[in-house]
């Protein structure tokens, strides 16, 4: 009995070569088989056909150092969210019943199967800007369908509602912010009102107490301290006029009804206006002509200039009455510079009745003025309380009148399509081969699972068979070879093999014809 050895010779390339030759069939077959299943399966399975659009997303027209826009929304944010809002259920359900979609669908798994059905075959894409992955510049939108032009339909449908929603949804966050800054700005309004109320009711209650009118109020108040000091000065001089009238008065009598010699009269007139003269002189050198101390003093020296005269007319007359009382024209006459004084001690005392009475008034004005002055600091503080107030209702009135003013024109930017906004690059394309399946990778992937399987089912087979092929093969046994027969052929044996490989090389000729018309008609029609 033969023993058979653990470990055969090693095969050489001229081997598996030989093993292929001789398992050709299988390899072939095995090959064909295969594709021809994948060519079927990638016929059989229904075509998908997907349309595609790309839209740019174009910023405002508008500089932004002019229109600064009110929709402080992340872009990706909103297309994220207008996608849900499309892909809803009550959005997709119209286009479903618009375009008589996933009919099928429909029957076997009730209403919500082809809005679920819909959601997978629409694809989102969105596309970064080159160097800037966190800008989103353009976007697109696919869809898959049975047939091209119901794919480039419903495509079309789909940019319609985005472009749509994203104008919508632009337009109100504008008028959104806009209404939102308005109603901001009617309550900032009524406050700043408010405190311009609160202001002008402190202004009119405090009315000449106010900060601002301190300076006045001392400005008056120095004026009233200097009337009061000239009224003083008045009422001195009206005192000493008085004094003076009287005394002179006092003389004349004397001189008219006693003392007829008159030594002691003009002398002391004559002191009298020396005095005037005097004092005229330094009242001249300090103020104008117009001065009212000068006019007094000017009048004084002329009535007692008069005085003296009217004295010294007296003294000359040779005619003398003891009696008091006039009893003629002509002593009536020589008694009117009595009269005269008379009348001056009583315009004299109306004077200083006068100016009493205005010292009163002057004394209550500076009193008044001075519990003004007295309580301006009080009141600043006050109103520095209510300014401050005022100031920040103003401020914050300013800020959104500014704000709304600004979110204004935004908004008219985007109601006029001026702003950011969604525009077609390319419009839906009507789809020339279907996306799936894809027949050619359905073919080549046939082809090479053919080669894998026919590679494997040699393997197989050569493992399996266990007939010695070659001479070498004998030495697997340890036996010795006593007689060696050829192959020897019949002539009809020998017609036989050549049928078989015409046969065989008609066989193989056809599989490659229909793999290559079958990858050609693939590869142009698919």
């Amino acid at each position: 009995m033969f023993e058979e050895e653990q470990e055969g010779p090693t095969l050489s390339i001229q081997d598996y070569w030989q093993i292929l030759q001789r398992r050709r069939w299988w390899l072939l077959a095995v090959i064909f088989g295969c594709w021809a299943l994948a060519w079927i399966a990638s016929w059989i399975t229904p075509a998908v056909y997907r349309s595609e659009t790309l839209i740019l997303v174009e910023q405002q027209k508008v500089p932004q150092q002019y229109v600064v826009s009110n929709v402080s929304v992340d872009l990706q944010e909103r297309l994220q969210s207008m996608t849900q809002q499309i892909l809803s259920r009550t959005r997709l359900q119209r286009i479903i019943e618009q375009f008589h979609l996933y009919d099928s669908l429909r029957k076997r798994l009730g209403p919500d199967g082809p809005v679920d059905a819909m959601r997978k075959d629409i694809t989102i894409e969105l596309v970064d800007a080159p160097g800037k992955s966190e800008d989103l510049t353009a976007f697109r939108i696919a869809f898959n369908a049975p047939n091209p032009k119901l794919a480039q339909q419903v495509a079309t449908q789909l940019t319609s509602l985005f472009i749509d929603e994203n104008l919508q949804q632009q337009t109100q966050q504008a008028e959104s912010t806009t209404e939102f800054l308005s109603n901001e700005l009617d309550v900032a309004r009524s406050a700043l009102t408010e405190q311009e109320a609160k202001i002008q009711a402190f202004k009119t209650q405090y009315l000449g107490e106010l900060p601002s009118q301190m300076e006045g109020n001392v400005q008056i108040l120095n004026g009233l301290q200097d009337r009061y000091h000239n009224v003083s000065q008045n009422l001195n001089h009206a005192q000493e006029q008085k004094l003076y009238l009287e005394s002179l008065l006092s003389q004349y009598r004397s001189v008219k009804f006693g003392d007829h010699s008159g030594t002691n009269t003009l002398p002391a007139i004559q002191d009298e206006l020396a005095k005037l003269r005097a004092q005229l002189t330094d009242a001249e050198a300090k103020y104008t002509p117009q001065h009212p101390d000068v006019i007094r003093l000017k009048a004084q020296i002329a009535q007692t200039e008069k005085m003296k005269k009217a004295i010294e007319k007296d003294l000359s007359s040779s005619s003398t009455k003891s009696d008091s009382a006039p009893h003629s024209a002509s002593e009536l006459q020589a008694m009117s510079p009595i009269l005269q004084l008379e009348g001056q001690i009583k315009a004299n005392d109306q004077e200083i009745s006068d100016s009493q009475n205005e010292l009163k008034q002057l004394e209550g004005q500076l009193k008044a003025y001075q519990s003004r002055l007295n309580v301006t600091p009080m009141r600043e503080q006050q109103l520095s309380d209510l300014t401050r107030d005022y100031n920040q209702s103003k401020a914050n009135y300013d800020s959104l009148l500014q704000k709304q003013q600004q979110s204004q024109l935004a908004t008219n930017l985007e109601k006029s399509q001026q702003g950011q906004q969604f525009r077609i690059i390319d419009p839906p394309s009507l789809p020339q081969r279907p996306f799936s399946p894809n027949r050619v990778r359905y073919s080549a992937l046939g082809l090479v699972a053919g080669v894998v399987l026919g590679i494997i089912c040699i393997a197989g087979v050569e493992f399996i068979d266990d007939r010695v092929r070659l001479f070498r093969d004998v030495n697997l046994f340890h036996a010795r070879v006593l007689v060696g027969i050829p192959h020897l052929t019949t002539e009809r044996q020998e017609k036989q093999q050549a049928r078989r490989r015409i046969l065989e090389w008609c066989t193989a000729t056809v599989m490659l014809i229909l793999m290559v018309a079958g990858n050609l008609v693939t590869f142009y029609k698919a």
